[in-house]
């Protein structure tokens, strides 16, 4: 067994060096990782770049799209034989068909291969002849994000820090009065150990189908697979106890510690080892919707997904031999056409203080950052609107609810990032006097042009810094 692990070691070793070379010295290969919390838009995101990759007229601020210097782009099957392709052309229906709606969120990784067919710029644009750059997008629930944070924890840890958060939620008080009534030092009862799991994660979807901000790990309980009902995923958050052997406190650590061996260590070194580039989505209007409690929860969640990330510079060699780190990070704000473009500047700059603390992690290491608010897929239109003397800057679009057409003023941003990260800190309940609204809005029928990708917002500038120097 021993000799045998080896080898496959050894061979696996050798297949993921070659790959290297053939990358570095043959056929670039850009792999990009998609993420975010739920909400944020990921499906659309991915939809609407390779649309848009594939008919560039809408992208000038792809540089080599605007030079001209893309002279082809196709799909290709994806090189991970394992892993489900992302339905590309089901989701690119939804948002485009007679009746556009928003696709389905995302459950499960998935990959796709965009190859792209580039002249080369500058001094060799005479001297060689168009190279192939593959771009493979990995797309994976925003769920699986929170075991990030796990992988530094204890269970103690873990637990201390759940039962604390759970405490500021009224909804959580049925779980906590199980909890407390559980003994953990008493013997291991799997029904009561059963009835816990079931209990947290049913708190745990109640707060995601309420929209909460405040993510707490593990997030496979959420979207089980084929792990539904395994021991791996039936354990939860109790009081402290001395833990001997036998004990439930015992057990729940046990299985909280193979949780993350066998969960969650594996999915990101299979998956992810080889990132280089890396886009963060957030909703963060819907955070500030919520209220200064919806803002801290999103902070306090990004500060635990990006740390687990591996920011740096991929130098040559190191590229070849300790594999990729992530080089590049975009912070995206999503939904930016729920605004007026006035507001747009605001929106990024309450984004780039939501993740200054993540930002300044990733460049000390050697990694460029850059945050900007978009909308990979416009749904809305802007107009100016007179109510009481006053000229409102508004959006008019059609209403997810019942298709209704409808202008919406959601509220001024502040000028000041601090005036909704300093309430957020402070435990406040409610913005002081102000009103940021939020509406749900469908996607708008399209007539798409020939060579026109769907409509959107600076999603050519962030296709630019996450691949624009690759091509």
């Amino acid at each position: 067994m021993i000799i045998t692990d080896l080898a496959d070691e050894v061979a696996r070793g050798v297949d993921t060096l070659g790959g290297r070379i053939s990358e570095t010295f043959f056929e670039p290969v850009i792999r990009l990782g998609v993420t975010g919390l739920a909400r944020a838009g990921k499906t659309v995101f991915i939809t609407s770049l390779v649309a848009n990759l594939l008919d560039r007229g809408r992208m000038p601020g792809l540089v080599a799209a605007q030079e001209g210097r893309i002279e082809a782009a196709f799909l290709q099957p994806q090189p991970h034989v394992t892993l489900p392709r992302f339905d590309y052309e089901t989701h690119l229906a939804a948002l485009t068909g007679p009746g556009p709606h928003w696709p389905d969120g995302t459950r499960t990784i998935s990959e796709l291969r965009l190859s792209l067919r580039v002249r080369p710029s500058g001094l060799l644009a005479g001297l060689q002849g168009p190279r192939t750059v593959h771009l493979d997008i990995v797309d994976y629930p925003g769920e699986w994000l929170l075991d990030l944070a796990l992988l530094e924890m204890s269970y103690r840890d873990w637990a201390e820090d759940a039962l604390s958060r759970l405490a500021r939620r009224p909804e959580a008080q049925p779980y906590l009065d199980q909890a407390r009534a559980a003994d953990p030092d008493a013997a291991l009862d799997e029904p009561v150990a059963q009835a816990l799991a079931r209990s947290f994660t049913a708190y745990l979807d109640t707060a995601r189908g309420s929209g909460s901000y405040d993510c707490i790990p593990p997030g496979r309980f959420l979207l089980p697979g084929d792990l539904a009902g395994s021991p791996v995923l039936t354990f939860a958050p109790i009081p402290e106890g001395a833990g001997r052997r036998g004990s439930l406190l015992r057990e729940m650590e046990r299985r909280f510690e193979a949780y993350k061996a066998k969960v969650v260590k594996p999915f990101f070194h299979d998956h992810f080892a080889r990132l280089d580039r890396q886009v963060v989505l957030v909703d963060a209007l819907g955070a500030i919707h919520a209220g200064p409690q919806g803002v801290e929860d999103l902070r306090r969640a990004m500060e635990g997904i990006l740390g687990a990330f591996r920011p740096g510079r991929n130098a040559f060699l190191s590229r070849l031999w300790r594999g990729k780190r992530v080089d590049r990070i975009l912070f995206a704000a999503t939904k930016a056409d729920h605004l007026h473009h006035s507001q747009h500047g605001r929106l990024t700059a309450i984004m780039e203080a939501l993740t200054r603390s993540a930002r300044d992690r990733a460049q000390f290491a050697g990694a460029e950052t850059a945050a900007m608010a978009i909308a990979a897929l416009r749904a809305t239109t802007e107009e100016m609107r007179d109510h009481d003397g006053r000229e409102l800057p508004c959006v008019r679009g059609r209403l997810l609810e019942d298709g209704r057409q409808a202008a919406f003023y959601p509220g001024e941003l502040p000028e000041d990032p601090a005036r909704l990260l300093a309430p957020a800190r402070q435990g406040a309940r409610a913005w002081l006097g102000a009103d940021y609204g939020l509406m749900r809005f469908a996607p708008a029928p399209l007539v798409l042009h020939p060579g026109d990708g769907p409509p959107h917002i600076r999603l050519d500038r962030a296709a630019q810094f996450l691949i624009g120097d690759r091509l």
